[in-house]
């Protein structure tokens, strides 16, 4: 059994991101999107309690898929999952660079884990989280950049 990691940040989740995990669901026997806790990269709109429902939401109607939150380093949940390969989306080309390197290190670390980038759909290849963030906070519609759940608690996140 192939147990696949996907970490991001996911805040929030994106129809990018279900993007990527449908398909990586559908090359492993079981996927884990793991939504980080915490980092040191800034405020998060959402908690991770709030990430990991928005998630489990979102991809209910896939079996081999499953939602954990976490801190510390990937490598680390990936050994205590049993996971040996961690999934990326690439969006543009300046993803790949980022991306490489994080692989490297990661290999650094844990050499029996491998990393299996996936390039996005044409049609979701442009969202991003922080993007998203942006016009939800300016009162765009963001419902087709977004599982519908994901809209429904952006509108109410910026409502307050």
């Amino acid at each position: 059994m192939v147990i696949a990691l996907y970490p991001g940040t996911f805040d929030p989740f994106t129809n990018g991101h279900l993007d990527i995990a449908s398909r990586a669901a559908s090359l492993f026997d079981e996927l884990v999107i793991a939504p980080v806790y915490s980092n040191t990269k800034g405020r998060r709109l959402f908690s991770s309690e709030q990430r990991v429902e928005m998630i489990e939401q979102a991809v209910r109607e896939f079996g081999n898929i499953r939602v954990e939150s976490y801190t510390g380093l990937t490598v680390d949940l990936a050994r205590r999952l049993g996971a040996k390969v961690v999934v990326r989306g690439l969006r543009l080309v300046g993803d790949f660079e980022y991306e490489l390197q994080l692989a490297q290190n990661n290999r650094l670390l844990y050499p029996e884990l491998e990393t299996v980038c996936i390039p996005t759909s044409p049609g979701v290849g442009f969202i991003s989280s922080t993007q998203i963030k942006e016009l939800a906070r300016n009162g765009v519609p963001v419902a087709d950049l977004v599982p519908p759940n994901v809209a429904d608690r952006l509108i109410a996140a910026y409502r307050e």
